[in-house]
């Protein structure tokens, strides 16, 4: 034990990684449909860890919890502004159901056990997991008009109840979002986050890494030509709405025009959608294997559309008047803040939309010259964007405004996630600028919320588990009330009255409405994409508020 002490004192942050090790693997156990996860099982390993004694620093803790935030913020953007509106009056009423819920029960509770204002108010702050709690909490005690030993003992006591209830805050919002609601719901988080994701898509299908369609849209065949003879480039194009793009003629490559007159045994590479090439055969002549010369790199990328000629116009126009831009570009799909729009000629063309087309690079890039710039895939982070997004989020969670003696602050969670918001929404207007892949993305969240977590659990798991054995279970166990009914009626609310039907969806909500950050944390692993983090946004930022409120009040009742 000493030993282990000793390694501690030298590098605390080898306990940190210990236990982000270790719940990691505790939390691939699954019993039944239960299991715990990484970030629940990284906070039990951290208050193992901290019975030997941990000091680590705040700063890690505030520094992974920003990337986390921020992270999140960031991926989910331009879906959070683009559902902003009456759409979100759900959001709004469960974080309000949930802040008012837990302030009944708290009062409740203070007065049936005989809690004094201040274990009441750090049971709130601890059950709750709302540490903003214990500042406007003490603020108010101080304002009580007592004498200063007592209002010393009232604040102790604050800390004492946020310490012993705060570790199962986290882990009971763990049970009730990931393990309770989809059993409530019948349904599980990943497969209404795939159902809601393909909706998002249109029916679009994503395919992972080493993965392609048996029967790709678009083709590409060789064929010599017979039945074509003496018929002109562009003729055989608009009879298959193909693009020819390679002539071979007397074993040489020639130049292509749409007047070029095609001869007996030329070879030609004919491009174009599954559904246009099947026939051609007939009308062109027989297909033959490929021929040294005949080979094309074909390229599929992604254009955002800056250029004010393309903006604002419907489909059908802008393919009436760009018949030579668009001479080889197949359009794939078009997307808008990162759902996927109808693609007809009726559709209209935003600044800022997402085109995705697919042809050789020589087209590619006359297109891009003309519309917007082509949004080129890379590893590399964008980190003079990111730097001054998390800047700026931080900058401002250091803001206070008062409402009396009420101090109403973002804090830096709040407004990290605010600024990631903002910066991924910019972000998606201005694709050549804030590249963060997704790979990175990833070990942000999943690296911020653990490790956040996990220092948590190795700063205040020993003074816990000591005022427990002093003090006995009946601070827990209310701070287990605190934490699980508050979350139930909220949960049966958003079921049977605000009527949320998808499971992903409605955990990002429940969770939000707590603050309860690494709950998030699993919905997220167990959904696979970012479907639940527009509701989580927008009850995470209500909630910073209306659970800060109730330190005062809590002060005010009991």
């Amino acid at each position: 034990m000493s030993l282990l002490t000793g390694i501690f004192e030298q590098s605390p942050i080898i306990a940190l990684f210990l236990a982000l090790a270790g719940g990691y693997w505790i939390g691939k156990f699954q019993f039944g449909k239960f299991q715990l996860g990484g970030v629940a099982g990284s906070l039990l390993v951290a208050v193992v860890i901290s019975q030997v004694g941990v000091k680590i620093d705040d700063g890690i803790k505030a520094v992974l919890f920003a990337l986390f935030i921020y992270a999140v913020g960031f991926e989910s953007g331009p879906q959070f502004f683009r559902s902003l509106g009456r759409q979100s009056i759900r959001e709004i009423v469960m974080a309000a159901v949930l802040s008012l819920s837990g302030l009944a029960t708290v009062v409740v509770l203070a007065k049936l056990f005989a809690l004094d204002k201040g274990l009441a108010a750090g049971i709130a702050a601890g059950g709750l997991t709302q540490s903003a709690i214990i500042g406007t909490a003490s603020s108010a005690i101080e304002k009580l008009g007592l004498a200063a030993d007592e209002v010393q003992k009232l604040q102790s006591n604050v800390a004492i109840g946020y310490a012993v209830t705060y570790i199962f805050g986290s882990f009971g919002a763990i049970i009730v979002c990931v393990n309770l609601l989809p059993w409530l719901m019948k349904r599980s988080i990943r497969d209404d986050a795939v159902k809601a994701e393909a909706e998002m898509l249109k029916g679009a299908r994503i395919y992972g890494q080493g993965e392609a369609p048996a029967l790709p849209e678009l083709v590409g065949r060789v064929y010599r030509v017979e039945s074509a003879a003496g018929q002109t480039v562009a003729a055989v194009e608009g009879a298959g709405a193909v693009t020819v793009e390679r002539v071979k003629r007397g074993g040489k490559i020639i130049g292509i025009e749409p007047g070029l007159t095609l001869k007996r045994d030329d070879l030609i590479l004919v491009v174009g959608r599954r559904s246009g090439v099947i026939g051609l055969e007939a009308r062109i002549g027989t297909e033959t294997p490929g021929a040294d010369g005949m080979e094309l790199i074909v390229t599929t990328r992604d254009i955002q559309i800056t250029d004010k000629e393309f903006a604002g116009q419907k489909v059908a126009e802008i393919l009436s008047k760009s018949e030579n831009l668009r001479h080889g570009i197949y359009v794939l799909g078009v997307s808008r803040a990162g759902a996927k729009l109808e693609l007809s000629n009726d559709t209209v063309i935003e600044a800022g939309d997402i085109v995705t087309v697919h042809g050789v690079q020589e087209d590619l890039q006359r297109l891009a010259g003309r519309v917007g710039p082509a949004i080129i895939p890379s590893d590399k982070t964008d980190f003079v964007f990111h730097g001054l997004g998390l800047v700026a989020g931080l900058l401002a969670g250091l803001l206070v405004l008062r409402i009396g003696s009420i101090p109403l602050t973002l804090g830096a969670g709040g407004g990290a996630l605010l600024s990631g918001l903002a910066f991924g929404w910019y972000r998606s207007r201005h694709m050549a600028i804030g590249n963060m892949p997704t790979g990175a993305s990833t070990l942000l969240r999943d690296l911020g919320l653990a490790g956040f977590v996990a220092v948590v659990g190795l700063q205040s798991g020993q003074q816990a588990v000591q005022t427990i054995a002093q003090s006995g279970l009946s601070i827990f166990l209310i701070g287990v009330v605190v934490t699980i009914l508050p979350l139930v009626l909220t949960m049966l609310v958003g079921r049977y009255i605000l009527r949320y039907d998808n499971v992903a969806v409605f955990a990002g909500a429940l969770s939000g409405s707590r603050s309860a950050n690494p709950a998030f944390g699993e919905i997220l692993d167990k959904a696979g994409n970012s479907v639940p983090t527009t509701s989580f946004a927008i009850t995470y930022a209500l909630a910073n508020v209306f659970l800060t409120l109730l330190g005062p009040l809590v002060v005010a009742l009991v």
